[in-house]
Order: structure tokens, then C-alpha cells, then sequence
């Protein structure tokens, strides 16, 4: 287990929902909302790579 990629994936987790809180509503709100809720799970279950991964279909889905 890295810390140093445990805590950079929390700081996205932030980002990520702060980001997903000033989007509008639609679609891409809901799309990056289901890779949010995803990156939750991943972290809860230490997989990193799988938070990493669901973080930036987030951040894509709300581009």
C-alpha cells in the first residue's frame, strides 16, 4: 500500500466532488456522479489504481 497514493487519491476525492458540486445538473452530472460513488467504493476497499481510474472517468464524464 502506497500512502503517498492514498493521500493524493483523498485530495482528488475532494477536487473531484467539488467539482461535481458547482456542475449543473444533466447527464454529465449523473454520469460523473456514478464514477464518483464507484471511486468511493474503490477506496473503501484500498484499491487505488480502481479510485485513480473511477476519478478521472469522473472528471471526463463532467468535462
Amino acid at each position: 500500500m502506497n500512502l503517498n497514493t492514498m493521500a493524493s487519491n483523498a485530495e482528488r476525492m475532494k477536487t473531484v466532488k467539488a467539482a461535481w458540486d458547482k456542475a449543473p445538473d444533466g447527464p454529465k452530472k449523473e454520469a460523473a456522479l456514478t464514477h464518483y460513488q464507484a471511486a468511493e467504493k474503490a477506496q473503501t476497499a484500498k484499491d487505488d489504481a480502481a479510485v485513480g481510474k473511477a476519478l478521472d472517468a469522473a472528471v471526463a464524464a463532467l468535462a
